[in-house]
Formats: C-alpha cells, sequence, structure tokens
C-alpha cells in the first residue's frame, strides 16, 4: 500500500473523531449532574440511610411511602395543579402571544413587562401573594370590598387553596410560554396570513386556519414545560400554603419534603422516585402522541 494511503487514514480517523471530542464536556457535566445522582438516588430508595451509614431495606421505603395517609389526595392534587397550570398557561400565552406580536406601539415594552415575573424568585413571589391574598389584611380582598364582595380566605379554604397557589403559579409561569409562543408565531411566513387576506379572510380567520395550526410546535414545547414543572411543583405550593389547611393542597412533592424534615431520608428518597416515574409515564407517551401530530402538520 502506497505511504500516502498509509497516512491519509490516521489523520481521516482523527479528523471524523474531532467533532464527538466537542461533546466531551457536555457529557461529563451530564454524567455527574444527571446520570450519578440519579443511580445514586435509585440505590438509596432501597435502603434506611442517614449521612453517615445505610441499611438495605429493600422495597420497604416504598410499601411504606405509597401506604401514606395523604398520599392519594396528594396524587390528585399534583394532577389538577399540572393541568390547571399547564391548560391556563397554554391559553394565556398563545392569547398574549398573538397580542404581542400585532401592531403595537409598546409592544416591546409590554413583552417585557410579561416576562418580568418569570424573573422572579418563586419564594419572593410566594410570600408577596400570601400577604396580598391575606382574609384580613390582603389588597384582594379590600378591593372586593369596594365592589361589595365579602371577604375571602384564599389560602385558608380547602376549596380555594390549591387553586390560589395554581393561578400564582400560571401569573408567574406565563411569560415563559408567550415568548414561546411569539418565536412561533414570528417564525411563520407572511406569505400564508397574505393569501388569506386576498381571499377576503378576517382576523379570525386568519387565526383560525394559519396562526393556530403551525404555532402548534409552541403549543407542544409549552404543554410538555408546563406539565413538567406542575408535576414536579413545590416550592410555590410551601410557601404560601406548606400543603395546608390541613393536607388540601398537598402535592407529591410537598408530601417528600415532610419526610425529609421528619428525618426520614430513605423514605423521602423512594418517593423521589416514584415521582420521577409518575412524571415519566405521563410525559414520555404525551411526548410521543403531540411529537408525532406535529410531524403531521
Amino acid at each position: 500500500m502506497p505511504n500516502g494511503k498509509r497516512h491519509a487514514r490516521p489523520a481521516a480517523r482523527r479528523r471524523s473523531a474531532y467533532p464527538y471530542a466537542l461533546y466531551l464536556p457536555a457529557a461529563v457535566v451530564y454524567l455527574v449532574i444527571f446520570l450519578v445522582p440519579t443511580v445514586m438516588a435509585f440505590y438509596f430508595a432501597l435502603t434506611r440511610w442517614t449521612l453517615f451509614d445505610s441499611e438495605f431495606v429493600g422495597l420497604d421505603n416504598f410499601r411504606d411511602f405509597l401506604a401514606e395517609q395523604n398520599l392519594r389526595a396528594g396524587f390528585q392534587n399534583t394532577i389538577v395543579y399540572a393541568v390547571v397550570t399547564s391548560g391556563l398557561k397554554v391559553v394565556l400565552g398563545l392569547a398574549l402571544g398573538v397580542l404581542l406580536t400585532g401592531r403595537l406601539r409598546l409592544r416591546g415594552f409590554l413583552r417585557s413587562v410579561v416576562f418580568f415575573p418569570v424573573l422572579v424568585s418563586t419564594v419572593a413571589v410566594g410570600i408577596t401573594f400570601s400577604a396580598l391574598l391575606r382574609p384580613d389584611t390582603g389588597l384582594v380582598n379590600k378591593v372586593l370590598a369596594v365592589a361589595g364582595i365579602d371577604a375571602v380566605d384564599w389560602l385558608g379554604d380547602a376549596t380555594t387553596a390549591l387553586l390560589s397557589v395554581a393561578l400564582v403559579d400560571v401569573w408567574k409561569g406565563v411569560g415563559l410560554a408567550t415568548i414561546i409562543y411569539i418565536a412561533g408565531i414570528m417564525s411563520i411566513p407572511r406569505d400564508y396570513y397574505q393569501a388569506v387576506a386576498v381571499d377576503g379572510g378576517t382576523a379570525w380567520h386568519r387565526f383560525r386556519h394559519v396562526t393556530l395550526p403551525l404555532s402548534r410546535p409552541a403549543t407542544y414545547s409549552v404543554i410538555i414545560l408546563s406539565l413538567i414543572g406542575g408535576l414536579r411543583s413545590f416550592d410555590l405550593i410551601w410557601t404560601m400554603t406548606r400543603g395546608g389547611p390541613g393536607f388540601t393542597s398537598d402535592t407529591i412533592a410537598s408530601i417528600i419534603y415532610k419526610q425529609y424534615q421528619a428525618g426520614f431520608f430513605g423514605l423521602s428518597t423512594a418517593g423521589n422516585v416514584l415521582l420521577f416515574l409518575v412524571v415519566t409515564v405521563i410525559i414520555v407517551p404525551l411526548n410521543y402522541v403531540l411529537g408525532k401530530r406535529q410531524v403531521a402538520v
């Protein structure tokens, strides 16, 4: 074999391996931050552990966690919370996205205003709205009193506590959904809108036949991100209600945290593993279904 070909093959191999080397830093971070802790969590869920030692107990932690008295209510609350928050973010995000891609003078400023709550600390939002929703001194009830409506204990009433936190979650997170929709709508070719205008279509026809179907990739992203966030939600619920009154606004994540507070580390780890499995079982099939519809469009 000529010497030229012998030297060419190693050089070609080096060139072909070069792009994969660029993945190495990200792969190391992914391994250390995600894969290793995930494997450790699955192991420690099978143990009764402290910071200094551990004892293998098999599936006892999972059985004890599933036997929690308020787990069924927590699971129902988690599903309700995730569905309500993700549904409202889709509807409001799409409406605001359409509005803020229109011909408005203060369009840039309004986009910043809508997105601003996303940047605020969730704990700070929870504390602020807890003060605003107080039954005696809260601003919300004072405004309602002016309209002749009796005061409501928004966070202390079992029928309104979870919904109140969900609405605050929507207020904080709808900005991200709006930005996703704005990006999706702005990527739609203007030719489609011009074709509808030539046919004499109204603004409703432009929305119904162009914006709504062609912004489906944005809808897909908002649904998946919002559902994952809703199923895992903890910080806002804990800041505003701590799962109360009683256990009426408990979610799976808050139940896990209460077990951790009580010192049952293995039990709380098993709960985290179960929550991971719940999110996976819901999100993976939904991702597949929505992905197929997106490709079809």
